[in-house]
């Protein structure tokens, strides 16, 4: 079965664990690392033969266009994943329509190319920001990766459908995250934290079983997990170790994971399961 390999292209002070540590404005004071790192993972990517959606950041494409360009000329689909990285239940719904507005007037003029596809900063679809739906509709997206349906300080709607699915007849399809259920409880699976924290053969059980029930997985990943070296952020302990655990960890299990399954872009799959044209 496909399932869906996505990149949140973001960089390392940018996440929203920092977000008490480093302020919006004093991002263009630090290192940028993204560029290596997300041509890292499309080294992977091409050294497999796997495809992938990269959920791009606007703030990042603005800066670097031609890391854009590479993404879109190596057949991976470009995705928005917002301009500002602010979390959607804090913005009003004219500020959020602006920052998604940006971010795809940027990811598109770069590559000429209709965006179809958002994610949310940290998940932050939840349900105090539900209106946000309507507003990635109206402004043509086609599709939503935004929604974790687990229990969460910062994210998740508990009671979500775990699976691609339409929020009605003729809404948005939504793809969650996703999560393997037991005892009648959602656990994350298959990205960030989770597939750094975990160890590797959990990882692959969740997503064979997710198979085995007859539904696409989601993976997603961010450049900065392959980055060991990037300069380190005093933020707190929990942060930190959200943030920092097993971050030499993710390279080589993102290389077992596109060994041991076959993965493409999101749209992709969406489309084999005959939601969008």
């Amino acid at each position: 079965m496909l399932n869906a390999l996505t990149v949140d292209v973001e960089d390392y002070f940018q996440v929203s664990n920092f977000e008490n540590s480093v302020k919006t404005e004093d991002w263009d004071k630090y290192e940028s690392r993204v560029v290596k790192n997300t041509r890292k993972i499309l080294s992977i990517l091409s050294q497999n033969g796997s495809k992938a959606t990269f959920f791009i950041l606007g703030w990042i494409a603005e800066r670097f266009p031609e890391i854009v360009m590479e993404i879109d000329t190596q057949g991976h689909e470009i995705a928005s994943h917002g301009y500002s990285h602010k979390l959607i239940y804090r913005m009003s719904k004219e500020e959020f329509k602006d920052d998604l507005i940006k971010s795809l007037e940027i990811l598109e003029g770069i590559t000429k190319k209709k965006v179809l596809g958002y994610r949310a900063a940290s998940c932050s679809v939840t349900e105090d920001s539900l209106w946000a739906l309507d507003v990635l509709k109206e402004n043509g997206i086609k599709y939503d990766s935004s929604v974790f349906p687990i229990h969460h300080d910062r994210y998740g709607i508990p009671g979500a459908n775990r699976f691609i699915h339409r929020w009605n007849n003729d809404g948005l399809v939504e793809f969650p995250f996703s999560t393997v259920s037991i005892l009648g409880h959602n656990l994350p699976v298959a990205g960030g934290g989770y597939f750094r924290l975990y160890p590797y053969w959990f990882t692959k059980w969740a997503i064979e079983k997710t198979n085995r029930e007859g539904h696409p997985a989601i993976v997603y990943i961010h450049p900065w997990e392959l980055d060991c070296k990037q300069p380190r952020i005093k933020a707190g302990l929990i942060p930190g170790f959200r943030h920092y655990i097993n971050l030499g960890k993710t390279e080589d299990r993102l290389k077992a994971l596109l060994s041991d399954f076959q993965f493409t872009g999101a749209n992709d799959v969406i489309k084999s399961q005959g939601l969008i044209a």
